[in-house]
């Protein structure tokens, strides 16, 4: 059986989603679609607006056959270790396609790719500006483009993954539909996972034409949203009590950025008031934010090292179809893969995917996300 494999968030699942899937099945003739998908939060390192569980039944109620899990020490990283993390799942289970949404999927992405070697890597320790910034301003004088759209610059990445770790899987864009992907104002059948996000947020219903039935029956059915306004009291405390030794072994805690951060919990009583106070020209808000769920979640250094050495392959659901290619594939496999969480995993090589699990039921009053749950199974 040929699989094709697809990165995303599902935040929440909606008609592009559905189309990206069609598109996917269309250009490479698969017989099995495999999503993976990040858990409880996201790249931006914000939770999702539905948990990890609901995400996975609706995407496989719409045209995707096996869905796992993409690890918290993948999922919630830079664009590049996103894009490596999540090719080598892919790639281990052995996926002959990855398509992917871009703006402009007419785009040459290998050879921007290769521009990078003629960059000056001396632009980049200039503390004046963000690593985008710097690298934005050395891809346009190489090659007269810029990385500005989130789902562009994935494609970059994926791109310099295949690279960078020898995946085998051929890279497919395909032309994005519907608003930009930060549009918040609802436009129709495709509209955008942040406008879906914003209406919901203040109360609307006008989402509901943009999405599959399964996503508006979970979606109106919320008991409470989980934002970064209901983390950061716990975020707060965790800044203002633990010494400053102890915050710069956080992922990613570095130039003294542990002591800005807990100076500014001090006075900052809004997660909002917090993160604009701490932002400056060196940090993308996107580093800040992922920084402080690496603060909130005791993240050091050395577990996130050790985590992203041993991946693994956690299934959330299957249907009948991804079954039959899950047997099929099963002793080719050369990575732990595994259906339910064992109490050595929780403390072992899915620790950060508990914890993770573990806050986010906290905020949103969800049900239980690691122990003692079995794979959505649809035959």
């Amino acid at each position: 059986m040929k699989a094709v494999g697809i990165i995303a968030e599902y935040n929440p699942f909606h008609n592009g989603h559905q189309y990206h899937i069609e598109e996917a099945k269309k250009n490479t003739n698969a017989d099995v679609t495999i999503a993976a998908m990040s858990g409880n939060f996201t790249q931006r390192g914000e939770p999702t607006i539905l948990d990890k569980w609901h995400r996975a039944n609706e995407a496989l109620h719409n045209g995707i056959d096996v869905v796992v899990e993409l690890p918290l020490a993948f999922s919630v990283q830079p664009s590049h270790l996103f894009a490596q993390g999540a090719l080598t799942i892919l790639d281990a289970l052995k996926v002959s396609d990855i398509v992917f949404g871009a703006e402009h999927s007419d785009w040459n992405f290998e050879r921007l790719v290769r521009s990078e070697k003629n960059f000056d890597k001396n632009q980049f320790e200039l503390y004046n500006e963000t690593f985008a910034t710097a690298f934005n301003e050395q891809l346009k004088q190489n090659t007269g483009i810029e990385l500005t759209d989130p789902n562009d610059i994935l494609a970059f990445s994926y791109f310099k993954a295949k690279k960078s770790i020898h995946a085998s899987a051929n890279l497919l864009p395909i032309k994005r539909i519907g608003n930009k992907y930060h549009d918040l104002e609802i436009s129709g059948r495709f509209s955008s996972a942040s406008s879906i996000r914003s209406s919901i947020a203040n109360g609307s219903f006008d989402f509901v034409n943009s999405v599959p039935d399964i996503t508006k029956k979970d979606l109106l059915n919320i008991k409470k949203l989980g934002t970064w306004e209901n983390l950061y009291p716990y975020l707060r405390y965790t800044l203002i009590q633990s010494p400053v030794s102890e915050l710069c072994g956080i992922y990613q805690m570095a130039e003294g950025l542990e002591y800005r951060m807990k100076s500014v919990a001090e006075n900052a009583s809004s997660f909002d008031e917090f993160i604009r106070e701490l932002k400056t020209k060196r940090y993308t808000y996107s580093r800040l934010i992922r920084v402080s769920l690496y603060a909130l979640l005791h993240i050091t250094d050395g577990e996130m090292s050790e985590h992203y050495q041993t991946p693994y392959i956690r299934i959330l659901g299957f249907n009948r179809r991804g079954q039959q290619y899950l047997h099929e594939i099963r002793k080719k496999l050369h990575m732990q893969a595994f259906t339910r969480l064992s109490r050595d995993q929780k403390v072992g090589v899915a620790q950060l995917d508990f914890r993770a699990g573990k806050m986010y039921q906290m905020i949103n009053h969800s049900e239980q996300q690691d122990m003692k749950r079995k794979p959505i199974i649809l035959l």
